[in-house]
């Protein structure tokens, strides 16, 4: 694996810092009603995301999730003014507008979404991994799915199938604990997800997914072992989110006694006391990372604000294949 030095962990804390802060910002300007539509957040998941980007070869490796898929995409380089403006549903977003918070994609960066059908991306992904191998790219696809989606019925069939045909994919559930908001315990008689995996003769495990480190040693061995041509691999990604599963998520199923005691192992804040105990940086420089971030994120806000709204016609146009279409006419190339 790539070696984690000083400069992974401020990366690590000055974009996890932006991805926790981009999405705060997310939940106010829907509160404001900017952002329609429902609103996913990653609070308290970011680890994830920064240790499978440490173990990936973004110049080959794809990604596709569900629709907690905001910060993703920023991760595997999308310009994030485009991720905010396809929140507020504004013609320089990511696709036009016409997306919105569940579908953020960028065939550029090998980001293939963004899914709102609970599960829908399982299959997909093992999709991408098959033309990986048969087109022989040496590429891995990060196939993520949430604790409830591991009761979809396509996993079982996706697991077979990649088993079968050694596809260069890795499963990866982050395991949140309440799926849309029942827990993993009301759905099945196990909790330990990773298992699923043993049914198929699947390599499989369960990773502390609070901790970017743990996340990306787990990754690196999956990604080499898929990329060997030794087939896929199945995790369970143990993580928390902090807020509901959506906005309008009122959260009875769980106290804020529990979600405070999980803040007290905040990626975020793990990351940051490393910096501190080894002396990574001095408080001004971690003032002046925090400092930046903001002013990333105004950056992204006042681009949204800002941009315009995609003409009607282009929503016909993408769904409209007929030249001749006698209702309205098509916007040229």
């Amino acid at each position: 694996m790539k070696k984690i030095t000083k400069k992974t962990y401020l990366n690590w804390y000055e974009e996890m810092l932006f991805w926790r802060k981009f999405e705060d910002k997310l939940a106010q300007v829907y509160i404001q009603q900017k952002v329609r539509g429902f609103l996913h957040l990653y609070n308290g998941q970011e680890a994830i995301l920064a240790g499978s980007l440490h173990a990936m070869d973004l110049t080959k490796d794809k990604m596709i999730t569900a629709y907690r898929n905001h910060v993703q995409p920023i991760g595997m380089g999308v310009d994030p003014k485009r991720v905010m403006a396809e929140l507020y549903g504004k013609a320089t977003g990511t696709s036009q507008g016409l997306g919105g918070s569940m579908h953020i994609f960028s065939k550029e960066h090998r980001f293939y979404g963004g899914h709102g059908i609970v599960g829908g991306q399982i299959p997909l992904g093992a999709g991408l991994a098959f033309a990986d191998q048969y087109f022989k790219r040496d590429a891995v696809t990060l196939t993520f799915l949430g604790d409830g989606a591991a009761r979809q019925g396509s996993l079982h069939e996706t697991l077979n199938m990649a088993m079968l045909w050694k596809l260069p994919v890795v499963f990866c559930v982050e395991n949140n604990g309440y799926a849309m908001g029942t827990s993993v315990a009301r759905t099945a008689n196990h909790v330990e997800i990773w298992k699923l995996g043993l049914g198929y003769d699947m390599p499989c495990g369960a990773v502390d997914a609070m901790n970017p480190v743990k996340v990306a040693e787990a990754m690196d061995e999956a990604i080499k072992r898929a990329r060997k041509g030794e087939g896929p691999s199945f995790l369970e990604l143990k993580t928390y989110r902090y807020r509901g599963h959506s906005m309008s998520d009122a959260q009875l199923y769980r106290t804020k006694e529990e979600v405070e005691e999980y803040m007290k192992i905040d990626p975020i804040t793990q990351v940051l006391d490393v910096i501190q105990k080894k002396k990574y940086a001095t408080n001004e420089e971690i003032k002046a990372i925090d400092k930046r971030v903001k002013e990333r994120v105004a950056e992204c806000e006042k681009f949204a604000e800002e941009s315009p709204f995609p003409e009607n016609n282009i929503m016909y146009d993408t769904v409209y294949e007929q030249e001749d279409y006698p209702f309205l006419a098509h916007k040229p190339e």
